[in-house]
């Protein structure tokens, strides 16, 4: 295996000054020797700018004049090369020094592997897990595998549902194979979730997403945990609901094992808009306005995977 396979490692940031100067610093301080960086700024307006550009130089810095969200801002990131592997990376993720170079090596031992992720912990306590992959359950809910429980749990490399998009390996084979109407990321899911939803269309079309333990990193995740939603913003408690409709309708096989499941689904659909009715009601408004307007693209969009799973 050639160690000039160059890598992009892709990061989007937005207020992001508190991290990305380790971010950075762990960045280029990578064993893999051919990386470039490409920045996307969505109109931070602390000095996350100034800091990156005396870091990489002010060539590979994009800003944006709006928050584009995080789906926008990679695939503009992703489109500034055409280097074999991009790592999508989150500014709050310091990586071990071989993480880019565990994920390649583990990328090019099997074509048929076209995304990869390293054991994140928390950057709070390393020795539990952020994310070891992603998973997704019957009820079509995606989870962070591992969360919360001890990295020695999962010191077994494997193949996995998906990866986190906090700090993901995807192979520019995968990218161009899967992408739809010039698209990675789904630019309507602006954010959250959009990891999922390619992670669900690279298994549809015969990807592997794979899970390697040796590469290690720490993620300082500013959200995301159940017991403190009410510091969730309503904005992005709204597009983790949507998007999940948006990533079914796109991805779900509605075949004889999902209609075994209707019940049981219909029964959970009841529950979780019966809470959120009560609980949170801004979100269920906005999330139904918005779903309007999307589900005809999703559609679209549906017809397109279904198509290329047939040219499969």
């Amino acid at each position: 295996m050639s160690e000039q396979l160059s890598v992009t490692i892709c990061i989007v940031t937005y207020n992001s000054a508190n991290d990305i100067e380790a971010c950075l610093i762990a960045v280029k301080n990578q064993t893999w020797p051919a990386i470039d960086i490409v920045i996307v700024d969505n109109a931070s307006r602390d000095n996350t700018v100034e800091i990156v550009s005396s870091m990489i130089g002010e060539t590979r810095v994009f800003r944006n004049e709006n928050n584009t969200g995080f789906a926008a801002g990679q695939n503009l990131a992703i489109a500034q090369s055409n280097s074999p592997y991009v790592l999508v990376l989150n500014p709050d993720v310091v990586l071990e020094r071989d993480y880019v170079r565990k994920l390649v090596e583990r990328a090019e031992s099997d074509s048929s592997i076209g995304s990869a992720t390293g054991c994140l912990t928390f950057i709070s306590n390393p020795e539990r897990i952020d994310s070891a992959g992603m998973e997704i359950n019957e009820m079509r809910r995606a989870s962070e595998r591992g969360a919360g429980r001890s990295v020695q749990e999962f010191q077994v490399a494997e193949e996995v549902f998906g990866v986190s998009g906090a700090a993901a390996l995807y192979s520019r084979r995968m990218i161009n194979a899967i992408s739809i109407n010039g698209q990675f990321f789904d630019e309507d899911f602006f954010a959250y979730k959009e990891d999922v939803d390619v992670a669900w269309r690279a298994q549809l079309l015969g990807w592997k997403a794979w899970y390697e333990p040796r590469a290690k990193g720490i993620h300082g995740r500013n959200w995301g945990s159940r017991k403190d939603r009410k510091h969730i913003s309503r904005k992005v408690r709204q597009h983790s609901h949507q998007n999940r409709y948006l990533m079914i309708l796109k991805n779900e096989q509605f075949n004889l094992s999902w209609w075994s499941r209707l019940p049981k689904l219909v029964l959970y659909e009841v529950a979780l808009h019966g809470y959120l009715l009560v609980r949170d009601p801004g979100v269920l408004i906005g999330c139904i306005r918005n779903l309007v307007r999307l589900v005809p693209s999703a559609w679209n969009k549906r017809r397109k995977i279904q198509a290329l799973r047939q040219s499969f």
